[in-house]
């Protein structure tokens, strides 16, 4: 009752005073006073929603059984639609003014803006007590993905990223067969993803455009470094973009190795290495191939983890299909993963939906994972909300798990920018780091790159960036540089 006065307590409860003492938890928060990590049951959680014209739109209509109060959009006509259906909910263009006007109203938020916003946001929101959901990628840097962790970590708030595909039965059956030994020890994986389904490996715009009106440019940009607003850049297509997005790796690993990383306890990789198309010094390439090498890990009852290596393909790069693909079946166009056991083939299409083992058993095995009601991602983290920490049952991608997930997929982001070094890259996960760049490599990036033929001979004219030193910017490349008057909380010492 840490808001209110005793006077002002009495004057509002009255008799009441007595049913609370009885039933504490079923009293509405607006009685009790908000506090940190206290929700009753009873209530409607009071949500506002940052970033809504897009993905935003979407888990939004999964959270309608609560009170959104307040919306945000940098793009009023891109979010037009959504303002229209919340027509109670407060609007506002700057999510820090929403903040400051109404996050001391709020139980939690919900994060789906460009992928270069999620870590600054949703810290806030954690540093104030709220809970929070973050679509994928949760962050676009590793060490804003641990920041994410262990912030929610430290204030006890219920959490998950927009994987949906982690609460499916899908995804709780293959990492059943998995824990029950279904395919044997695991050593090989291949994964793909038919992204990106927007443009990539582009030089930067050079055409001088207006913004607008409807567009608050600079809160788009937020902590990132100021450019010239040009439409190639949102909305949608930011994730072609380094600054605003990661490309298909980071659009779409959170949902094709949710099932190996969490079944197989993969944790930290030891060693990675990229290589794609054309690297543009602005744009994600047009296709990707990055492998990453796993040690080692304690074994479970039922299952041996030794070391892995996980290859990953996307822009049309295909694995190939396991030999013994049964006949007739084919790969979820939109992706898989195939996990090679010493005694099955395991294939899981795209959100972890349709395991298949290649043998053509469909095994019955315990069911271990939690069941989530309805396969619902966004109520089982609007039901983890109402929950109090001490006995609260975490999300399905509750930041402890995804956090490390998507700091694995962004340091591959990393690797594959790091690609010009032409070497395994060792990583210290523990301290986010690569240990093995030589002191004096350099990087350097094609800006642009023309070709044309003339009577019948070609001519190559490919511009590129300045060489730095490789060190320094695979430390940016791990823990970023934000713009001027950006900033995030301190680390927790967890």
């Amino acid at each position: 009752m840490s808001d209110l006065s005793r006077r002002e307590f009495l004057k509002t409860s009255g008799l009441a005073l007595a049913g609370m003492m009885l039933m504490p938890e079923v009293v509405p928060a607006s009685v009790l006073g908000k506090r940190a990590g206290h929700t009753a049951p009873s209530d409607k959680l009071n949500i506002l929603g940052v970033g809504i014209g897009g993905r935003g739109a979407a888990v939004l209509s999964g959270l309608e059984t609560e009170n959104i109060i307040g919306l945000c959009d940098v793009d009023w006509k891109y979010a037009k639609h959504v303002f229209d259906k919340y027509p109670n909910a407060k609007r506002y263009k700057d999510y820090r003014r929403m903040f400051d006007d109404m996050l001391k109203d709020a139980d939690a938020v919900m994060v789906a803006t460009a992928d270069h916003t999620h870590a600054i946001i949703a810290a806030q929101a954690i540093v104030a007590g709220k809970h929070v959901y973050v679509e994928k990628p949760l962050t676009l840097y590793p060490y804003e993905s641990r920041l994410l962790t262990n912030l929610a970590k430290k204030y006890k708030v219920a959490t998950q990223m927009g994987n949906q595909g982690a609460s499916s039965a899908g995804t709780r059956k293959a990492i059943n067969m998995l824990l029950n030994g279904e395919i044997g020890d695991v050593t090989r994986i291949e994964a793909f993803t038919n992204r990106p389904i927007w443009p990539q490996g582009m030089p930067t715009p050079k055409e001088k455009m207006k913004v607008p009106s409807t567009l608050d440019w600079d809160c788009f940009i937020g902590p990132a470094k100021f450019r010239p607003y040009n439409a190639a850049y949102t909305p949608w297509n930011f994730r072609g973009w380094w600054d605003f997005g990661s490309g298909a790796l980071g659009d779409m690993a959170n949902h094709i190795l949710q099932v190996p990383f969490k079944g197989l306890n993969l944790g930290y990789p030891s060693a990675v290495i990229g290589s794609s198309t054309m690297l543009m010094s602005d744009s994600c390439p047009s296709a990707e191939k990055i492998t990453f090498r796993f040690p080692a890990r304690d074994n479970l009852p039922r299952l041996g983890l030794p070391g892995v290596e996980l290859t990953w393909y996307d822009g049309g790069i295909l694995p190939n299909l396991p030999i013994d693909m049964p006949e007739g079946k084919k790969f979820d166009p939109n992706g898989v993963s195939v996990l090679y056991g010493t005694k099955d083939t395991m294939v899981v299409g795209t959100y972890g939906y349709d395991p298949i083992l290649c043998s053509g058993r469909t095994p019955v095995v315990p069911e271990v994972c939690r069941v989530v009601k309805d396969d619902n991602h966004q109520q089982d983290w609007v039901r983890a909300c109402k929950e109090s920490p001490e006995s609260r049952i975490p999300t399905e991608s509750d930041f402890a798990f995804s956090g490390p997930l998507n700091e694995m997929i962004t340091m591959g982001v990393a690797a594959v920018r790091l690609q010009g070094l032409n070497q395994w890259l060792e990583w210290d996960g523990e301290n986010m780091r690569f240990t093995n760049i030589p002191a004096d490599a350099t990087i350097s990036n094609v800006i642009e790159d023309k070709f044309e033929i003339h009577d019948g001979h070609p001519t190559f004219d490919r511009t590129y960036t300045e060489p730095v030193n490789a060190r320094a910017y695979a430390e940016q490349l791990i823990k970023p540089v934000y713009r001027e008057g950006w900033t995030l909380p301190e680390m927790p010492k967890i």
